[in-house]
């Protein structure tokens, strides 16, 4: 069992010449306490092996001159046991979780003792080649949970059987079926009946498929989501890993934010706290450290201080695991817009159920008044004489006809349209960097009216490097420290290594150092290590650090308590937000290292260069120290030591993204934590501000937007363009305030103080790089690049998917007032109905599915941000979409009605024909149309008509299938073949729909909702 070097001892005894090749001798031998029962049998094989070793030496330095290494650092692996643990210590390890038994882990020996055992050092962590993977995840099994199956396509297909019109069609098109091949035998009795059950298949199968595809992506979707990014130390380099990857023995970072991704033993850290309400249901944080509470449970979040876990348990053996093994991921959440279509769609379909039970009354009557008659011109019912046979087909006949009419009439595509174009915009978003967690967020981001974006990493490349430094009063120009006094250097290295949670790794003297942490702590400590030649491991071993306050958005600095081991000194060192350390100080150093007194004066002059710094859009990040006599970290009188600014260049293309918003009448509002110069010049540079008309109104600092009054908050906030030195609870003040105003707010933020702000907007916006779990979970969307350009992506995708709705309702409104008036009209006038069930179900098919997916899958243009954001209390079907389905129905049914009367002695043809002739017009009216419905205000259709190839192939298919529903389907769908002269009438009829759309848009509308008169005429 190979050890760790941090816990064992290392001997070497050396011969003249010797060379590994030549015969080197190693014996390891683990200076811990061996593990009962394996005592004693490892003592005498320590020892059987170090007499042979010490033979083999001797006789090696008598007989020849070689040099030989006798190495003591614990058994080699190659002379270990099998490394597989017994079942029985590894469901100890699993209990000592689950119970959280103090003694049960002292038992064990301890954390340290428990990662000896795992192989694993508590410094450098597991080796973390892939043999040690391998063995690692067959003995203790992979940090992944068996998720619930997804629902399968048959679920679909039932589903989709349920429906009560689907299940009344099947049953009349079983009745057809049964009278159908009684009357006419099987050959050519099962048409009827048989044509209407295909139909309602396909109609089943494409929602189903449909259905099922979005299932599959939502499931997808939600896997990305759950790919946690976790730091661990392996091999003594810390490394970004996937949450799944992690194994038993690994050692964990964890700062404020993370996830705790398994269950483990704390190791060390400084004031870690861990909310574990997901798992217990207590909201209070847990004070975490050696003596009272070293368990960390997995799926509990860090929301205070900084530490190491060592973990002991992965996956299903962790009580998280069992619990999300039995959560269920399928997205059943109902969004606005969906709520808002069920409730149009319901009205729809009381309006058709109505009419189609009109149809139905007006046609029984007539059938049992001996008013109808067959293809043969033969009446259909007379009296007594008429079979009980024919009486129930030609019933069962006008029922499919009826129910048929209901299916058209409800348009189920809306709901269907809704979730394609979601789950296609959160597909395509994906793409764009955007990764949507809640479906809601998609259309509520077209309504947007502000959005409140951080500074750092969104509208700047978060790319920190320290261009300046200023030590007490003086700067010093460039890497000149040879002027600055030895002790100030070291002092500023001990502020700099001990009061950080960033870390440095270096695989040998010679190799380039890497730096982990956050952008701002990595900046400074690459600074100190190449400019100012600080060795971080030479600074951990001299210092002990005795407590730590983390960095805390609210008071903007973090401090250290260390005691200097050469001296026996103890150090208070600060590091934060550079006038706030100033503050807190009463002395500074100059460069020769002497302490001076920090007079008015010298104040004011130290703000100057911090202002200077600042207003050149530099981060200005202040360091003191003060050598105290007590194990206290002081917050005042300390002795300033200096400045660093940071620069962070503003991401390339952010500029235009602003312009963008603001074509759109969509506010950007930036909240920062960084100083009000640093922020304003960030401003101007980004376009936030401008310079010509800035006013001392648009900038604020947190503490004066938290101290207004509430009317004049009220007042101001309008104004306000930028907030300055905001805490978590300003940004949070100021979101409540603007919505209170009526404003639709989006909000970036990374943090976990960000969470009650992302869970307040409407529309939550956490970064994916830089941000927390916490951060995550409580937004809505995650910016994978953390990029403003993928924010205002996402705002033009929620016009999008708006607009997208908008086209398909104006498409299918347009056929189902078509297909209603023409039915209700014929039947009522001739007793008969020109669509017959199965064209009926054709043509729902046509405009449910194949329409959607045409219309829904439209992507964004700039075209969209020349309008204003989307009401809220804007009705869904505007007076511009009222004014273009009127003319097209009319137009449509003005045509079809002319050819149900006027048709065969127009043509010159038989009634099968002429009702071909209706039906192909019909259904070609509504490919012509779905041009039309790709703008709903533009005179030009076709513009970037090859840019959604979806669209073009869905019309082909659907000019394809009807050819071969008229030419070659006969039977099964009622239909006689048309010669080229009908086909060409038919086209022609259709193609008037372009330029009757031409003429139509341009008739202007009032801006008001025709609906609001009516509520007016009838209050």
């Amino acid at each position: 069992m190979s050890q760790n070097p941090a816990n064992m001892s290392t001997k070497r005894l050396r011969g003249p010449g010797s060379s590994p090749e030549s015969g080197e001798v190693v014996l390891e031998l683990s200076s811990r306490k061996p593990r009962e029962p394996r005592k004693r049998w490892r003592s005498a094989f320590i020892a059987i092996y170090f007499t042979r070793a010490l033979r083999s030496l001797v006789r090696e330095i008598i007989g020849n001159t070689t040099e030989t290494v006798i190495n003591v650092k614990g058994i080699d692996e190659n002379v270990m046991e099998d490394r597989n643990f017994s079942s029985v210590y590894r469901k100890k390890l699993i209990s000592v979780m689950k119970d959280k038994g103090l003694d049960h882990l002292h038992e064990l020996g301890g954390a340290e003792s428990i990662a000896a055992e795992l192989m694993s050092n508590p410094e450098t962590g597991i080796r973390g080649d892939e043999e040690d993977l391998r063995w690692r995840r067959a003995a203790f099994g992979e940090n992944k949970y068996q998720r619930p199956p997804p629902k399968s396509f048959l679920y679909f297909v039932v589903n989709s059987l349920k429906d009560l019109t689907i299940i009344i069609l099947l049953v009349c098109a079983s009745l057809s079926l049964a009278f159908g091949i009684k009357e006419e035998g099987p050959r050519e009795g099962w048409y009827d009946g048989g044509s209407i059950s295909i139909a309602v298949f396909m109609v089943v199968m494409v929602s189903a498929v449909t259905n099922f595809r979005q299932s599959r992506q939502f499931h997808e979707l939600s896997k990305v989501s759950d790919n946690i990014q976790i730091d661990v130390v392996r091999n003594g380099r810390q490394q970004h890993i996937s949450i799944f990857d992690i194994v038993v023995g690994d050692v964990v970072s964890l700062k404020i934010g993370d996830m705790i991704p398994a269950d483990g033993l704390f190791l060390d850290g400084h004031s870690l706290q861990v909310d574990e309400s997901s798992m217990t249901g207590e909201s209070d944080p847990i004070e975490i450290n050696k003596e009272s509470h070293p368990f960390l449970v997995s799926g509990g979040k860090v929301v205070d201080g900084y530490g190491r876990m060592l973990v002991i348990s992965v996956g299903m053996n962790t009580a998280w695991g069992e619990l999300m093994s039995s959560i269920s991921h399928d997205n059943n959440e109902l969004t606005p817009l969906q709520s808002r279509l069920s409730k149009l769609t319901s009205a729809i379909g009381k309006v058709g159920s109505l009419i189609a039970f009109f149809v139905l009354v007006v046609l029984l009557v007539r059938y049992f008044t001996g008013n109808t008659f067959d293809e043969n011109g033969k009446r259909q019912y007379i009296g007594k004489k008429t079979k009980v046979d024919d009486i129930m087909n030609g019933v069962v006949h006008i029922i499919s006809v009826a129910v048929t009419i209901i299916v058209v009439a409800i348009p189920e595509g809306l709901p269907l349209a809704v979730t394609l174009t979601l789950a296609y915009s959160m597909k395509r978003m994906m793409a764009d960097q955007a990764m949507v967690r809640r479906l809601s967020a998609c259309e509520t981001m077209g309504s947007a009216t502000i959005i409140c974006t951080d500074k750092t990493g969104t509208l700047t490349m978060n790319q920190m490097k320290v261009v300046m430094f200023t030590l007490g009063k003086e700067a010093i120009l460039g890497n000149n420290v040879a002027v600055i006094n030895p002790g100030i250097i070291e002092l500023i290295h001990e502020g700099v290594a001990l009061n950080t949670t960033a870390s440095v790794y270096k695989a040998d003297s010679s190799s380039e150092p890497e730096f982990s942490g956050s952008p701002t702590e990595k900046a400074i400590l690459s600074w100190a290590v190449m400019e100012l030649y600080m060795d971080m491991a030479k600074m951990k071993l001299s210092y002990e650090i005795l407590h730590v306050e983390t960095f805390n958005s609210q008071k903007k600095r973090s401090g250290a308590l260390i005691r200097k081991k050469s001296t026996n000194t103890v150090h208070a060192h600060w590091k934060g937000a550079a006038e706030i350390i100033l503050r807190m100080c009463s002395k500074y150093y100059d460069k020769s290292g002497t302490v001076k007194t920090l007079d008015e004066d010298d104040r004011k002059a130290v703000l100057h260069k911090i202002e200077a710094m600042a207003s050149q859009a530099l981060r200005c990040i202040a360091f003191a120290h003060l050598e105290v006599d007590h194990q206290t970290l002081i917050e005042e009188k300390l002795i300033f030591l200096g400045v660093v600014g940071l620069k962070d260049p503003c991401r390339e293309g952010v500029k235009d993204a602003i312009d963008l918003c603001r074509r759109a009448k969509v506010k950007i509002k930036m909240i920062t934590g960084d100083n009000i110069l640093t922020a304003k010049a960030i401003a101007l540079e980004c376009g936030i501000l401008e310079s010509s008309t800035l006013t001392d109104s648009q900038l604020v600092e947190g503490v004066q937007f938290r101290n207004f009054s509430y009317n004049e908050r009220m007042e101001k906030i309008s104004q306000i363009k930028v907030m300055a030195r905001s805490s978590p609870s300003d940004k949070l003040l100021m979101i409540k305030s603007l919505k209170e105003k009526g404003e639709v707010v989006g909000v970036t933020g990374d943090g976990t103080n960000d969470a009650p702000a992302l869970k307040e907007a409407n529309v939550g916006l956490a970064m994916g790089i830089q941000g927390t779990e916490v951060a995550k979970e409580s937004s809505d969307i995650v910016i994978m690049d953390d990029n403003f350009k993928s924010v205002v992506s996402i705002l033009k995708w929620g016009r999008c998917v708006y607009n997208n709705i908008q086209k398909f309702i104006q498409f299918q409104l347009t056929v189902n007032v078509a297909a209603l008036i023409i039915n209700f009209v014929a039947a009522c006038s001739s007793g008969e109905v020109p669509l017959t069930a199965v064209q009926l179900l054709w043509v729902n098919l046509i405009m449910d599915t194949l329409g959607a997916l045409a219309l829904a899958t439209d992507r964004p243009t700039d075209e969209l941000m020349d309008k204003p954001p989307i009401g809220w209390t804007q009705p869904l079907i505007t007076n511009v979409m009222w004014r273009n389905l009127s003319f097209q129905a009319l137009y449509q049914v003005t045509v079809l009605l002319t050819l149900q009367f006027k048709g065969k002695s127009i043509f010159k043809v038989k009634e099968l024909v002429k009702n071909t002739i209706i039906f192909n017009t019909f259904v070609l009216c509504q490919v012509f149309n779905e041009f039309n419905a790709r703008k709903l205000e533009k005179k030009n259709v076709f513009q970037g008509i090859f840019r959604n190839k979806l669209f073009l192939w869905i019309v082909a298919a659907t000019i394809i299938l009807q050819v071969l529903m008229v030419e070659l389907l006969r039977k099964f769908a009622d239909t006689e073949r048309l010669n080229w002269t009908q086909w060409a009438i038919c086209v022609v009829i259709a193609a008037l729909s372009w330029p009757l759309a031409w003429v139509v848009k341009c008739i202007p509308v009032p801006e008001k909702p025709f609906l609001d008169y009516l509520k007016r005429t009838r209050s």
